[in-house]
């Protein structure tokens, strides 16, 4: 989705190096400089801007239809935010939510709306290329979207009660129809509202529009007169021609197919205005008040308080509510009331003295100049100077200038008080710190007087164009820099560790913050794993020696993994005849969505939800063991596809088993959960011959895996599922298949690959399932079947095909640099792995509806969201067999980490199927490439005796 811009004239200069977006992927420009163009008008400027940038040989119709696009309006004087006016509402930094994890302390109103619209888009029907928003709000949506309708104009609106909507559009639809939009209104009074909804309904616009090409080019032609753009009001004038019954008539634009569609659990906070930068902030960081979600204990005053990227030396109490530091240092001898927006304010050690409401905004001017902005919270920048409605520091203007005897008649452009040239611009902090004083309430000062009146002075709307953004935002970093090793010391009480620590490390580095003191030995598990996995991340960027800390992190987590397991210790004891043989085999799985929100640490902070099903190859579960007594007191243990063997005698022996490719690490650490090995076994033995002979025999395990290595099917841990499962019932462990999955875990994290806990469940239990687990240590698995019809129906059984790849890849590398970045409460990574946790309840509502098509399509969207975790899922030579068939196939994806080993597809029909099978059959990518056929298992793990 690439995005157009509509920001103010002087950011559209330095937008992408204050923000480092790619100049190819963020196009901004601003609309014409002393023009009004209204939001329609605005539309057709940008896409008309965009086109001629960046249309080449393309006419418009072609560019329109080539790719998604949004467009994002975030430009105006920000009268009633006067702060963020010179860089923009749309970059106003939003602090850290409280009950959020992942997040930066850099983020912006713009980087927090961003992922919305592109889930918005992702799920657009084709035809639909443009969405219009706005820039000044912040969306959130808590629930699944539901389907997008195919129209020319898609409307998201809220319900919203009339109190609210009444300073808003409505959309309008019968309640026979409530999909499709009757008409639009414009700002209804409460009773206008309650009359509509008498026979209708009405959604509040929130200022989210989906459009299609067609949309679009009537927008565009009603916005250009004799070639050029017009004023031109989307919402107000476009908008009420829309409907069934629109406001206003006009034929072409009625007959636009208009769909309306409430944001399932949608929220809406504007930041448009100083009150609301605070109460918008203040109603997100309230959302969640369980204590349980909360990862700090806040010590903050008054919950209206918020610092950000500044230096506070003044103690700040429960009177100083409703207050936004940002960007600033406020000294020592500052003192405060409440109700003020303290921004831009440089190093310094003026004694100021803010009355309750007044604001206080420094901007950088030039290469050293400032520009010095005092302002009341309420105040609306709008009105001649002379009108005693306008106010100005809480006061008529009038009023303020007669106290500080200026002559009313020297101030130029006095109509306005936007474009009044009231503020000075200073040489230096000493003189800033003067003004500002005379300006807020030392009148008196004679100092400030003769600055005021012997320099330059510019408007509001002139501060916005001249600002020097890049000393701002060099400024902010600064103070950000400074901020951090504050929240590190104090991390008890501050949202470090729920931070995006890749991005806190980076940080560090450079600003070259010197690294936390270490945390104490009694600190909660799950920190004390971010923080040394934080400062393994620090190390890496300093180029020092990193790996002693990574591997206490991956050590702690399988401390915690471990212990409850561990703690229970096992009594096995002989429980089959002499010449008994136990027999367990087990079918794999394919996941089709949530892989990876089942792996430690993310599982853990998160809980994760996987579908897969158990399938069995060439009509046999491929994972076997065979346990077995033997007279002579030791362990042998066989594998008959590797065609080795290993004669086991001591405990040394058996605890050497996390050696990864080792043939028998499996079976020893099975063993060793089994009890036969000091520290797991409930009797003390002083050598493995004494317990065996004290357990009555020794013991054969023999292993089958009738599958290749690094196939994706789960096939190691299922095969560590099938051996505890036989011990198990050998040894009289009275383990329920819950518990084996739940032990495979811990083995797997003993052989130190790691790993979650969707593949042993997915091949211990039969079928196809949802896979449920809540977060904390204790990973308890619930599983809910799905109809298996869509996989198993005559019609949809040949659209299932599995095909060997021969091409094999270690899940462990990828696994490692997967996790390592769910340690670090990586942003990104953290976005996608929530996206895949909702899109299992997508396909578990589409597998319960037996919509095979729909499941194709949500198989390669889970393909898809697999490569965004990993690049390394799709080499080229596994993307070059998918481009062979991609036409005939629903959906596909390699289960499991991917980059080799099996790929399932969906073929679209039996036909396409047979092609499928034809076409790899002619063109094999090596000797060992090959179809596999597969049926469902209706068992899972299953374990006889002779």
């Amino acid at each position: 989705m690439r995005k157009l811009l509509s920001l103010p004239p002087n950011l559209v200069r330095h937008f992408h190096k204050i923000t480092g977006y790619d100049r190819a992927e963020w196009f901004c420009t601003n609309d014409p400089i002393g023009r009004k163009l209204g939001s329609g008008g605005g539309s057709a400027w940008l896409l008309k801007a965009a086109f001629e940038a960046q249309g080449g040989d393309l006419s418009f119709e072609e560019w329109l239809s080539s790719e998604k696009r949004l467009l994002l309006h975030a430009g105006g004087q920000s009268r009633r935010l006067p702060a963020y006016a010179p860089s923009g509402k749309i970059l106003t930094p939003i602090p850290v939510f409280r009950w959020e994890r992942g997040q930066r302390l850099s983020q912006d109103l713009l980087s927090l709306q961003i992922p919305l619209y592109q889930r918005i888009m992702d799920n657009a029907p084709e035809r639909l290329h443009t969405l219009i928003v706005s820039g000044d709000v912040y969306i959130r949506a808590t629930q699944p979207f539901q389907p997008i309708p195919e129209a020319d104009v898609v409307c998201y609106g809220l319900w919203l009660d009339a109190e609210i909507a009444k300073d808003h559009g409505v959309f309008v639809s019968s309640r026979a129809t409530p999909s499709v939009l009757k008409c639009m209104l414009q700002k209804p009074s409460v009773e206008t509202l309650a009359q509509v909804r008498q026979d209708n309904y009405y959604l509040t616009d929130i200022g989210v529009w989906l459009l299609s090409d067609r949309a679009v080019k009537v927008l565009m032609k009603h916005s250009m007169k004799e070639g050029e753009v017009v004023n031109y009001d989307l919402y107000g004038e476009f908008g009420c021609c829309l409907g069934t019954n629109p406001t206003f008539d006009d034929p072409e634009v009625r007959d636009l197919k208009v769909a309306v569609v409430p944001l399932s659990g949608g929220e809406f906070y504007h930041y448009g205005t100083s009150h609301e930068i605070i109460s918008s902030t203040l109603d997100i960081q309230n959302l969640v008040n369980d204590q349980r979600e909360i990862m700090h204990h806040s010590r903050k005053p008054h919950p209206s308080i918020f610092q950000q990227n500044s230096e506070v030396w003044i103690k700040i109490t429960e009177e100083n509510k409703n207050l936004w530091i940002e960007n600033s240092c406020v000294s020592e001898r500052w003192t405060i009331a409440h109700d003020h927006i303290i921004t831009g304010v440089p190093e310094n050690d003026w004694q100021i003295g803010l009355r309750a409401g007044q604001c206080v905004d420094i901007v950088p001017v030039g290469e050293s100049q400032f520009a010095v902005r005092p302002y009341g919270f309420n105040d609306q920048f709008r009105g001649s100077l002379t009108d005693p409605a306008t106010t100005f520091i809480g006061q008529p203007f009038k009023e303020w200038a007669e106290e500080r005897r200026i002559d009313m008649a020297t101030i130029e452009e006095a109509d306005d008080l936007q474009s009044a040239r009231i503020f000075p611009v200073v040489d230096n902090k000493h003189d800033a710190g003067l003004v500002l004083r005379w300006m807020l309430n030392e009148s008196y000062q004679q100092g400030g007087l003769f600055l005021w009146q012997h320099c330059r002075k510019i408007s509001a709307d002139e501060i916005s164009a001249e600002a020097n953004l890049l000393r701002l935002s060099e400024q902010r970093k600064e103070f950000r820099g400074k901020n951090w090793p504050f929240l590190a010391k104090n991390y008890a009480h501050s949202v470090f560790y729920q931070v995006d620590l890749e991005d806190a490390a980076r940080e560090f580095a450079v600003h070259h913050v010197a690294e936390p003191s270490p945390l104490p030995e009694g600190e909660q598990l799950l920190t004390r794993i971010h923080d040394a996995m934080f400062r393994s991340e620090l190390e890496r960027l300093r180029g020092q020696e990193y790996a002693s800390n990574e591997d206490k992190a991956f050590s702690l987590l399988r401390e915690g993994l471990t212990e409850t397991a561990l703690a229970s210790r096992q009594n096995p004891r002989m429980t089959v005849h002499p010449d008994q043989i136990v027999w367990g085999r087990s079918p794999v799985r394919i996941d089709i969505a949530g892989g990876w929100t089942d792996t430690p640490p993310y599982c853990l902070m998160e809980g994760g939800n996987v579908i897969n099903f158990a399938i069995e190859l060439n009509g046999q579960p491929p994972l076997q063991a065979y346990i077995r007594p033997s007279k002579e007191y030791r362990i042998v243990l066989r594998s008959i596809d590797l065609g080795a063997s290993e004669e086991v005698r001591t405990y040394e022996e058996l605890s050497d088993f996390n050696h990864v490719g080792s043939p028998f690490s499996i079976p020893k650490a099975a063993l060793v959960l089994a009890g036969f090995q000091p520290g797991f076994s409930v009797e003390k033995f002083s050598t493995l011959e004494e317990q065996l002979r004290e357990f009555g025999c020794g013991i054969e395990v023999t292993m089958l895996s009738a599958i290749p290595a690094g196939s994706g099917l789960g096939t190691s841990s299922i095969l560590a599922s099938t051996v505890l499962g036989a011990l198990n019932d050998f040894c009289g462990l009275m383990w329920d298949k819950n518990e084996i999955g739940r032990r495979t875990l811990v083995l797997e994290q003993l052989l130190t690959t790691g790993g979650g806990w969707q593949d042993q469940f997915g091949g211990i239990l039969p079928g196809v399932k949802l896979l449920q687990s809540d977060k904390g240590f204790d990973q308890k698995p619930i599983a809910r079947w799905l109809s298996s019809s869509i996989f198993t129906q005559p019609e949809y059984r040949a659209c299932h095909l599995l095909y060997y790849t021969g091409i094999t890849r270690t899940a462990k590398s990828i696994l490692s640099e997967i996790v390592r970045r769910m340690f670090l409460n990586q942003h990104d990574e953290l976005a996608v792995l929530r996206e895949m946790k909702a899109h299992t309840m997508d396909m578990y509502e589409t597998i319960q509806r037996g919509n095979f098509s729909e499941i194709g399509r949500l198989v390669r969207k889970t393909w898809n969201q697999n490569q965004r975790l990993d690049r390394g899922t799709n080499p080229e030579s596994v993307a070059e067999i998918i481009r062979r068939v991609d036409d005939l196939c629903a959906g596909y994806k390699l289960p499991g980490a991917g980059g080799g080993g099996y790929l399932y597809m969906i073929a679209k029909d039996p036909e396409a199927a047979a092609r499928i099978m034809r076409i790899l059959g002619e063109n094999r990518s090596n000797d060992n490439a090959r179809f596999v056929e597969m049926s469902l298992s209706e068992t899972g793990l299953q374990v006889s005796r002779s």
